[in-house]
């Protein structure tokens, strides 16, 4: 019998499956639920997530559950990995299935939408009084489901609960690190998805290596400046699950949003660019809610602001690189590091 704690993970899509496959090798008691039941019965028959991993095997060790609260019942920790828009109503199910000594993490990114919340405020209001957490980083599910080396983070205001849980992660292919700036942590996990698509689209209009990295380096700043406005720490921001997921999500063509960036930028309507990549692509929805925080705090981003208006076909790709290189000429830095663009 394993003598570490149970984990129940919430979402068998690309990511849930990878992360549950990394615990159960790890000799983690782990659990998969998802919510379609013959889907899942289909993954554990085959020992291989067909529609998302497909080609990976996945270790005999890890369990699959289909019935919510048999899923949680008896967990230590609950990892939910659904999509943002799914969170809030997924806290909701669980509040009264879970265990009173049960643990909260997510890895899901993005905010409420909406209501720009952040996910760990969510938490708070829905699942008070438990160790909670966030995992994220630069990590495509594929490569960590494949065992290549990779690196995530673990942030919570508990400090024996983010180590914890970095543990039961940490592996020979998987650094897991630990930290406790929630807010910061997920800043990044979220913004990033939306520069992504900057990235995409000038890669996909063939603008340049030049472009591309220009855009990474001032999304970096803007990413730096949203976050300080909202007291994240900027050394959070700097690291894995701020400039480490920005520059594998702007670079990586594993990533959803940086492959609607390059459809659109091939000219591609957006609805049929999300209908090719097949799943929830976050910075549709998360471009909103950055321009949210940025308008309630004086903010001007213009490469989100960019990318929003060009997800809400407000204007072309082609418009939106010429409004960004039209700005006047300024300082870099013209404030200081978190000064205004």
């Amino acid at each position: 019998m394993s003598d570490k704690p149970k984990l129940t993970v919430l979402g068998a899509g690309s990511w849930g499956t990878a992360l549950a496959a990394l615990t159960a090798r790890n000799g983690v008691p782990t659990v998969l639920w998802g919510r379609n039941p013959v889907a899942l019965a289909a993954i554990a028959g085959q020992r291989c997530n067909q529609r998302y991993l497909p080609g990976i095997e996945l270790p005999q060790e890890l369990r699959f559950e289909s019935d919510l609260a048999r899923a949680v019942r008896g967990a230590d920790i609950v990892l939910i990995v659904v999509p943002s828009h799914a969170f809030a109503s997924m806290l909701v199910e669980l509040a009264p299935l879970l265990d009173p000594g049960t643990a909260i993490a997510w890895a899901t990114k993005g905010f409420e939408p909406g209501t720009g919340r952040f996910l760990h405020e969510l938490v708070a209001e829905q699942l008070p009084g438990r160790p909670a957490a966030v995992v994220t980083g630069p990590s495509f599910a594929r490569e960590v489901a494949s065992g290549l080396p990779s690196a995530v983070t673990v942030h919570s205001d508990d400090d024996a609960f983010a180590q914890q849980l970095a543990g039961l992660l940490h592996a020979p292919n998987l650094r897991a690190y630990s930290g406790r700036d929630v807010l910061g942590a997920e800043l990044g996990g979220a913004m990033k998805n939306v520069l992504a698509v900057a990235t995409g689209i000038a890669d996909g209009m063939e603008l340049g290596l030049n472009a591309r990295a220009g855009l990474i380096t001032r999304g970096m700043n803007e990413m730096l400046r949203l976050g300080v406005a909202l007291g994240a720490r900027p050394e959070t921001l700097i690291g894995l699950s701020g400039l480490g997921d920005l520059v594998l999500t702007c670079t990586g063509d594993l990533s959803r949003n940086r492959r609607l960036g390059l459809a659109l930028g091939q000219g591609v309507g957006i609805d049929e660019a999300v209908r090719r990549i097949g799943q929830v692509v976050e910075s549709i929805l998360t471009a909103d809610e950055v321009a949210r925080l940025a308008d309630k705090h004086g903010l001007d981003l213009p490469i989100s602001a960019s990318v929003r208006a060009v997800l809400h076909g407000e204007v072309t790709p082609v418009d939106g690189l010429r409004a960004l290189m039209a700005r006047e000429q300024k300082p870099e830095y013209p404030q200081g590091l978190f000064g205004h663009a």
